[in-house]
């Protein structure tokens, strides 16, 4: 009997190391575009949690964001670089949780990749607005909680489930390590 149960179970879980890791991050991240970004110190008047959005994901899996120099997340880096973000892509799925270590810059090569007109709302000087820095997360290790096949499957399973009484859980879950 326990072998028919296994044998119907699906499988669920699935950890995530290198190339793989990076391209379930992108995944997520091109779901979510914007994550809180958490940071082991608060200074004062500071959460130490606010939102931020994602500009780029690169080979590597590092994420990169634009941030002012005078911010309190600059500040709370420069004391200690040890960060966490936390991702939701949608309602239902598109979860992930990074911890990695963050680096502030004034790569002025990277600013300028990154650049986006919308920009000027924070950066009223533009690319060379003075206060404009990068801010670059190297992830360590992370999880995620997704979907195997998509939102739509996802969704009739849970419905055809329901019906029948039957588990159909499209859900898949698992570590992420770079």
């Amino acid at each position: 009997m326990d072998s028919i149960n296994k044998n119907q179970t699906e499988h669920n879980h699935e950890d995530l190391n290198g190339a793989a890791a990076v391209e379930k991050i992108r995944h997520i991240i091109d779901k979510a575009e914007s994550c809180f970004f958490s940071t082991v110190v608060a200074v004062a008047g500071s959460s130490g949690t606010r939102p931020m959005g994602v500009q780029q994901v690169d080979e590597e899996g590092n994420l990169w964001f634009l941030s002012a120099s005078d911010s309190h997340k600059n500040q709370e880096i420069a004391i200690n670089p040890d960060v966490t973000l936390y991702f939701q892509g949608s309602a239902h799925s598109d979860f992930l949780v990074l911890k990695g270590t963050a680096t502030a810059s004034r790569d002025q090569q990277k600013i300028q990749e990154l650049w986006q007109p919308i920009f000027k709302t924070w950066f009223t000087e533009g690319e060379n607005d003075p206060r404009i820095s990068v801010v670059k997360v190297a992830p360590r290790e992370g999880y995620y909680w997704d979907t195997k096949h998509g939102f739509a499957v996802a969704g009739i399973k849970m419905v055809i489930g329901a019906i029948t009484g039957k588990t159909m859980d499209d859900s898949i879950e698992g570590s992420v390590r770079l």
